[in-house]
């Protein structure tokens, strides 16, 4: 969290240099901070992975943009997730991190944000309570408030921000179903999900969000201790049982980044996958021909316009990649959605093709990080993609309406996405 608001390269100021760095032609990155990349990055990433794929910005920040080298980076373990390195290395560019910092000590150590042995120990209790069948068992629910959102949104009227309607409240009311969270309570989360969605905007209130999430994560924790049911907490708390290993704190920050981690990944599929059959009328029709396609859809969808379009680690021990030398300290975002359009992994990428073979994409990472929760993004993505196609044959982007992408350059999401039917 510490490092993911805003690209190392934006701030402008020239980090030291190192003996053996090689000058850029010109900082490239700085190009993705402005308002047409904001709109459409992929030209910008194909110039990167042309020109300097590999890429040092301004302020010594590595920029990797090819599917090989992003593919590796992800399995490498010279490359750190650690938060404590993490914030060393924002500091050390310049950056006020105290504040945020906080955020991070109260999270606790998590999967996101540790390096193994201790990312394997605590994904091992997420992977034996996250379990495929679990998942699977979630499809008639989420199928439910599908129904239940679409219905409130046709009700409405005949337009309708899709976002706001669909894509945002559906992983939040999937989590709450999951993790069994009492629907009287689910207004009061709902608040706490939409201000951990800015949690950099204020830093007091994100604190005190927080803070008031966790006594109630851990009200629920000791009720399913004491009353067990058939809930992910249950699950946890039952696991945690069987391997003493695992603290109290461990189990509580597990339950806080289970429930919250794909919120904004999985909204972020559904608007700018939805969005990308709506612009492509052919394929949108080839879907609503062959509703068998949804699977592979989901995945060319999650390929063609990233939800995560980067994340970020930092070298825990010099390494050489594209014949460059990283250093210890240094901070490399890993551009998943540049990965993505690599016309050396994925023929004519910029295209979207519903029966793409072999897309093996880069979207929910890859190695010992690989996106946990990515079997449920792709579950409710099917099922919401699904059912506005089969269920809105005249589903079209509202006339005249722009569409605006928010500010953060390393998630792809769209402000709003207003639709008529």
């Amino acid at each position: 969290m510490t490092s993911t608001d805003t690209l190392g390269g934006a701030r402008g100021t020239a980090g030291p240099a190192r003996p053996g760095d090689l000058a850029e032609p010109r900082d490239l990155a700085a190009d993705l901070l402005t308002p047409e990349a904001r709109q459409d990055p992929y030209p910008f990433y194909a110039r990167m992975r042309s020109g300097s794929p590999v890429h040092r910005s301004a302020d010594g920040v590595w920029y990797l943009t090819r599917h090989a080298d992003v593919e590796a980076a992800l399995s490498d373990l010279r490359l750190s997730n650690d938060r404590d390195r993490m914030t060393r290395a924002c500091v050390a560019l310049g950056g006020d991190l105290k504040a945020l910092s906080r955020l991070t000590d109260r999270l606790g150590r998590v999967m996101s944000n540790t390096d193994p042995p201790d990312h394997a120990r605590l994904r091992k209790l997420a992977n034996r309570a996250f379990t495929a069948r679990r998942v699977e068992a979630l499809r008639d629910g989420i199928q439910r408030i599908v129904d239940q959102l679409i219905d409130r949104a046709v009700q409405a009227g005949p337009t309708t921000d899709l976002i706001e309607a669909v894509a945002a409240p559906l992983p939040m009311s999937v989590a709450c179903e999951l993790f069994g969270i009492p629907p009287e309570d689910r207004p009061q989360v709902k608040s706490w999900f939409s201000r951990f969605g800015r949690l950099s905007e204020d830093i007091d209130k994100s604190e005190e969000a927080i803070g008031q999430y966790e006594e109630y994560l851990a009200g629920l924790i000791r009720h399913r201790r004491a009353d067990p049911g058939d809930d992910l907490i249950s699950a946890l708390v039952a696991t945690q049982a069987q391997d003493d290993r695992l603290t109290d704190s461990e189990l509580l920050s597990t339950c806080f980044v289970l429930i919250t981690a794909g919120d904004e990944t999985t909204a972020n599929l559904i608007g700018n996958g939805t969005l990308a059959l709506l612009r492509h009328p052919d394929q949108l029709a080839r879907l609503r021909a062959d509703p068998g396609l949804i699977r592979t859809a989901v995945e060319e969808l999650a390929r063609y316009d990233t939800p995560t379009q980067a994340i970020v680690r930092v070298v825990a021990q010099d390494l050489e990649i594209g014949g460059r030398t990283l250093r210890e300290g240094e901070l490399v975002y890993l551009f998943l959605g540049a990965t993505n359009r690599d016309p050396e992994r994925f023929a004519d990428p910029d295209r979207l093709d519903l029966t793409r073979p072999g897309n093996r994409h880069l979207s929910f990472g890859n190695g010992p990080h690989f996106c946990l929760g990515g079997p449920l993004a792709r579950l409710q993505t099917e099922v919401a993609v699904g059912t506005l196609v089969r269920r809105l044959p005249e589903l079209r982007l509202a006339d005249g309406a722009p569409l605006e992408w928010r500010p953060n350059p390393l998630q792809r999401r769209l402000s709003a996405l207003p639709v008529t039917y």
